[in-house]
């Protein structure tokens, strides 16, 4: 009942040398989860050791750009170097819209599926997806790994939702929720409520707040903060409060300064880190 957690990508919308957009990687129970798809997802992939073609799900936490910035990329490459006849679709899991913009998707790379249909004969229909739209409840159930989800709050973009996902064996049962881009609120309160870990975006609005454009400092009012992120870890009687998508970028020798505002809040573990940090998470005994 180890879940495995890799932050693959820890940028924001401001593009960044040494981090890639939003996402993360779950492997629990043989399967292999990806939670969002930013820019440079499949880079990061590779340097974790998998693929879009190994990929069991893909979940959306909401439809910002940073969020699904490679949502074609990762279609195209699943389909190319996928070689098992008669693959199953992609399951892709996210709110309602999502059937819309992978339709959308699908539809601007329509001249690279026609050229590649035309140029090898094992390739003979679009890539395959399977676009599931939620805002609660369980969405997944397979191999002694559940998923549900949940709304959130990150308004004006709506709906958003969040991910706990949890595996069950013999042993026991581990969990970790998803929560994206939100600010405090009941959906994710009861989503996280005991889990094993939280991985939460997170913005310095100490820092952001301070800059001329208003157009930045907009961001405030519908992200939480280091703060506001531990509160709700906290509140849930989470075990271990993972931090990401950090805006403005975490700067090499800074960590201690995100961790105390987290820790000025939540008193359990406190991961944060690079692309391609590790955690692993097991069931609270």
């Amino acid at each position: 009942m180890t879940i495995e957690i890799t932050l693959l990508g820890t940028g924001s919308p401001i593009p960044d040398p040494n981090r890639a957009g939003p996402s993360t990687l779950i492997r629990a129970g043989g399967q292999q989860l990806l939670v969002d798809c930013g820019r440079g997802v499949l880079q990061r992939l590779a340097a974790a050791g998998a693929g879009a073609s190994g990929l069991s799900a893909l979940l959306l936490t909401h439809l910002h750009s940073d969020h699904i910035a490679d949502l074609g990329d990762l279609l195209i490459t699943r389909w190319v170097t996928t070689f098992t006849p008669d693959a199953p679709p992609l399951p892709i899991i996210g709110p309602p819209g999502t059937a819309e913009v992978v339709e959308a998707t699908l539809r601007v790379f329509s001249r690279d599926i026609g050229y590649r249909i035309a140029h090898h004969d094992d390739l003979n229909a679009p890539p395959p997806v399977d676009v599931q739209e939620y805002t609660e409840g369980q969405v997944w159930d397979r191999g002694g790994v559940r998923i549900s989800v949940a709304p959130t709050d990150h308004r004006p973009v709506t709906p958003t939702i969040g991910f706990r996902i949890e595996h069950t064996d013999d042993d026991g049962t581990a969990s970790v929720v998803m929560a994206g881009d939100t600010v405090p609120c009941a959906g994710l309160d009861e989503l996280a409520a005991g889990a094993d870990a939280l991985v939460h975006t997170v913005i310095r609005n100490d820092l952001i707040e301070a800059l001329p454009q208003q157009r930045i400092r907009d961001i405030c009012d519908y992200h939480s903060s280091v703060a506001q992120a531990a509160e709700t870890a906290s509140r849930a009687g989470v075990g271990t409060l993972v931090l990401t998508h950090y805006v403005p970028a975490l700067v090499p020798g800074q960590e201690e300064q995100w961790r105390a505002l987290a820790a000025a809040e939540f008193d359990g573990p406190i991961e944060l880190g690079n692309d391609l940090h590790r955690v692993e998470v097991t069931a609270r005994r």
